[in-house]
């Protein structure tokens, strides 16, 4: 896992060192980095964890927060790729039925992301990738912390403040479902970037 970090992290941080001074003209190309926040729900449903099948069926709503960064890049006219390397972290997470209980922790995603720039200074995008989670879980007295990995898949809208700084809105799904149960996490995320 943290070898598939480091070296996300290390390719966004290789992209902009190479990309041309020239590309900043554009107004959707280079590096940046930011802040988001949000609303964060999380559904599970007899989840499959280190201690075996959690007894729990429930829907959980907190707050996240979390840090970004990435590198974007106008290909052609109008259209933008990038991707984007994150940690998220939620406000309350822990929710059980008294028997059993979750607690997702913090999670890391690397995701790519394709837009249309519906004017200069907005771009409409969707978005795909890989998330990981730390949850821990407990059934009675035992307790386990152990990382799920899944897919996450999402769109926004992202409009341009200044030439140094936007502000984004999306909506994320991200499902870490093993086997026969259930862990999905629904996701709207508000953040501010700024690009170099």
């Amino acid at each position: 896992m943290k070898s598939v970090i480091y070296t996300a992290v290390a390719a966004v941080a290789l992209a902009a060192v190479a990309a041309p001074a020239a590309a900043n003209a554009q107004s959707f190309t280079g590096p940046f980095v930011g802040v988001q926040g949000g609303w964060e729900e999380n559904d599970v449903r007899n989840p499959g964890t280190a201690l075996g099948v959690t007894p729990l069926a429930q829907t959980s709503d907190t707050g996240t927060l979390g840090v970004f960064m990435g590198y974007d890049h106008e290909v052609y006219p109008r259209i933008v790729v990038g991707a984007q390397a994150e940690v998220n972290f939620p406000i309350s997470s822990r929710f059980g039925n008294g028997l059993a209980a979750i607690s997702p922790k913090r999670s890391v995603d690397l995701s790519l992301r394709a837009g249309y720039l519906v004017t200069p200074k907005t771009l409409a995008y969707v978005r795909g990738g890989y998330s990981n989670t730390l949850v821990g879980a407990n059934i009675g007295n035992l307790h386990s912390s152990d990382d799920r990995d899944g897919w996450l898949l999402g769109g926004g809208v992202e409009r341009k403040l200044t030439d140094k700084v936007s502000a984004r809105l999306e909506y994320r799904y991200t499902d870490f479902s093993e086997g026969n149960g259930k862990f999905d996490r629904h996701q709207i995320m508000a953040g501010v970037a700024y690009r170099f």
